[in-house]
């Protein structure tokens, strides 16, 4: 029997993609930087090597450029991390003689939008790199990147773990890697990791031909491993995601076999070390998935690792002019609150004055085709709404500081978004059919 869930239910959206989309895959990597998708490589019929970011706020993908010299050849089971304004990608390259020569590690400029050249080094004479792999585990925990384990050609599983600094851009094989059994998690791969303040948490994947249900917390002060009860949380698993939400781990879809795949989503709450299984609404049911990626968006999803990969949501100005108020609202439509198809948003600060109108603290109904309804109607003043075509959703801002498309995405803006947790690709998947993109929000504040 399921655990009892301990957040309210969640909604699930399908967004549909139009021509100017990825095609569909599996075994691909994702990353959110600055209110962008990144999304690389992967696998459809064969091997892919397309590099493409999609932008949230204008539901629009454009394709990079990924065949320079310093960019990486066809991926897929790799990793990419975003970290001040970099991404890193490491692994997933084709089996060949020629990936023994090589540390698998490339870096992307996000503001130069261009591949640079990295080799990466060793921490001291003597100490060696990490080598090519697939299936692998990475998070950013401070100026860090720690891979864990990953299938490494016809050696299997590896029970590696190793540390990239960004500073120094060094490797270096963590004390832990050693540790086998009850003192660490052993070789594994198509298992899930995050990271969360100074510790990182592992969760199941595949030992040899074995789906596993263990977790585990590797604590960087420390050096240490512990593993971490499970008696009422997610059953064996192997190609699932996860990501870090507030206070909490989000897990979502895998599978005990490759012709399995699930669609149950869990949350573990690192402060109480419980697990419960997050409940949908009904209606809303997203399909099985498999060897999938999980991106969250917004500012419940932002890193806590001491190195944000989201900018801050702090108010300021633009152009003279103040930033308009945060927004909270759930996608629409929402049919279960009826025919008329309405939103709930929960708008302005106390005592904030906007113009000539002094705003309140206050929760408006307001209807997708007709705008706000309701008594309170004359407070917004100077206010429109507009829907957001990526996730019908209602923003609210001045008529005097509505932005061009250009300033629509800027960084300040995407820190207003709502808590989005977003999975793209992954097996079953339709052939010759776009990217399919699954929304979750979760309702609870």
């Amino acid at each position: 029997m399921p655990a009892m869930s301990h957040s309210s239910p969640c909604l699930w959206t399908r967004l549909l993609q139009g021509s100017q989309a990825p095609c569909e895959r599996y075994k691909h990597a994702c990353c959110s930087y600055g209110g962008h998708v990144y999304i690389l490589g992967g696998r459809d019929s064969s091997s892919l090597r397309d590099f493409w970011r999609y932008s949230v706020v204008c539901d629009e993908w454009t394709e990079l450029n990924c065949t320079s010299d310093a960019a990486p050849e066809e991926l897929e089971g790799h990793s990419m991390v975003a970290h001040e304004g970099f991404l890193y990608v490491f692994g997933g390259m084709l089996d060949s003689a020629y990936t023994e020569q090589r540390c698998p590690l490339w870096v992307f400029d996000i503001a130069k939008q261009k591949w640079v050249p990295c080799q990466g080094k060793t921490s001291s004479p003597q100490s060696r790199m990490p080598t090519n792999r697939k299936g692998h585990s990475a998070v950013v925990l401070g100026s860090a990147m720690l891979v864990y384990g990953g299938l490494v050609d016809m050696k299997g599983c590896s029970q590696d773990f190793w540390s990239l600094d960004f500073d120094s851009m060094a490797w270096s094989l963590l004390n832990g890697s050693q540790q086998q059994g009850p003192l660490g998690p052993g070789p594994r791969h198509s298992h899930s990791a995050v990271g969360s303040h100074s510790c990182m948490y592992l969760f199941g994947g595949l030992k040899g031909l074995r789906e596993q249900r263990d977790f585990w917390k590797w604590n960087s002060t420390s050096n240490m491993w512990s593993s971490l009860k499970n008696k009422a949380g997610p059953s064996r698993l192997m190609g699932h995601s996860a990501v870090t939400y507030q206070d909490s781990m989000l897990l979502y879809g895998g599978g005990e076999s490759q012709n399995s795949p699930q669609h149950c989503l869990w949350r573990y709450y690192f402060t109480t070390q419980t697990w419960g299984q997050v409940a949908t609404l009904p209606g809303s049911n997203p399909p099985g998935k498999i060897h999938h990626c999980c991106v969250g968006l917004g500012p419940s999803y932002k890193s806590n690792t001491s190195s944000p990969c989201f900018p801050s949501a702090q108010p300021r100005l633009l152009e003279g002019k103040l930033r308009l108020f945060k927004n909270k609202c759930f996608p629409a439509p929402l049919t279960f609150l009826g025919s008329e198809g309405a939103i709930e948003l929960e708008t302005f600060s106390p005592d904030r004055c906007y113009g000539s109108k002094t705003l309140t603290q206050s929760s408006q109904l307001f209807n997708s085709e007709e705008g706000l309804m309701g008594k309170d109607a004359q407070q917004v003043g100077n206010c429109l709404t507009f829907e957001n075509k990526a996730f019908r959703k209602q923003w609210c801002y001045r008529r005097d500081n509505l932005l061009d498309k250009e300033e629509e995405e800027d960084e300040g803006d995407t820190a207003h978004l709502p808590d989005l947790l977003l999975v793209l690709g992954g097996k079953p998947c339709t052939t010759h059919s776009p990217i399919s993109i699954w929304q979750m929000t979760l309702t609870d504040s």
